[in-house]
């Protein structure tokens, strides 16, 4: 796998839904991806990074040798491999807000538990030793880590484990196995990272740019654009509601003295409740809008 000098390096996975999600926020950052059939690499045409397609639990490696400038993986797999290492060599960058599951310790339906002192001297299978031994030794509690690679709901059924500790999305996995969850070991998401090495020169710039790039696209995810008319009086009652907005644009509407146009960014949801409480507050013609591109 050759690496072309001068140009910045991304680590995604190289398949399943993270990296399904991570070429979206790619696309959504203006990036045009060009894969041909080399699958283990793609060339961005309009920017001068290229992407590296490889297992998950090898982006931490990749980022903190500095082979990749910049990775993006699950909360999860950095902190099992970070809990290796004195020195991680990466930092997280931003949270991304997708690939949301968690890493959970269940029991058979039929198993009592009354918290953590009922893993004492019990055998627990895994895929996530390190952050496993972490919770165990904070909750002080003496267990056998059994280490798995993969199918570890099938454990208990198979004798090898009373209890595991395993990533939870839905959960349809543990109950089809007959499973419920007991403990909550750590919340994941997707995070971008990027290696401790200094950067080369060339790079720290499109670095930069890149990642104002990606910080407009998550913050329009939650973001809307909001527009009202309103009479001075209920102005201040009215941006009061106005969810996550900071001083917002308010305009005198022409021909209609005491009356104003108020525009805001909603950095956060706006439901139909707020929508009401904003037209019992005197608000009128309200018109909620998507935003396309933000640049902080």
């Amino acid at each position: 796998m050759m690496l072309e000098p001068g140009r910045l390096h991304l680590a995604i996975q190289k398949s399943g839904r993270l990296s399904d999600d991570s070429l979206d926020l790619l696309r959504e950052a203006g990036l045009r991806i060009q894969r041909g059939k080399n699958e283990l690499t793609a060339r961005v045409q309009n920017f001068p990074i290229d992407l590296m397609f490889v297992r998950d639990d090898d982006i931490p490696t990749f980022v903190s040798d500095g082979v990749c400038d910049l990775g993006i993986v699950g909360r999860n797999v950095l902190e099992e491999f970070a809990l290796g290492r004195d020195d991680p060599g990466f930092e997280i960058v931003a949270p991304l807000g997708f690939g949301r599951c968690a890493l959970k310790i269940a029991a058979p339906e039929q198993a009592p538990y009354d918290g953590p002192q009922s893993l004492q001297g019990a055998r627990i299978a895994t895929s996530y030793p390190r952050l496993l031994k972490q919770f165990l030794e904070t909750s002080d509690v003496e267990a056998t880590v059994v280490e798995m690679n993969g199918a570890v709901e099938l454990a208990p059924r198979l004798g090898i484990a009373g209890f595991v500790c395993d990533l939870v999305s839905s959960g349809a996995t543990l109950e089809a196995n007959g499973l419920r969850v007991v403990e909550n070991v750590l919340d994941s998401e997707a995070v971008l990272i990027r290696t401790a090495k200094a950067l080369e020169p060339c790079n720290q710039e499109p670095a930069d740019s890149l990642l104002r790039r990606i910080d407009g696209v998550l913050a329009t995810q939650e973001s809307k654009y909001i527009m009202l008319n309103a009479s001075a009086d209920s102005l201040k009652a009215i941006t009061e509601l106005l969810p996550g907005a900071e001083a917002p644009t308010i305009l005198p509407l022409h021909g209609r003295p005491g009356h104003f146009a108020v525009h805001a960014v909603c950095k956060e949801s706006v439901f139909w409740e707020t929508l009401q409480k904003l037209k019992a507050a005197g608000a009128s013609a309200i018109l909620v809008m998507p935003i396309e591109k933000m640049m902080m």
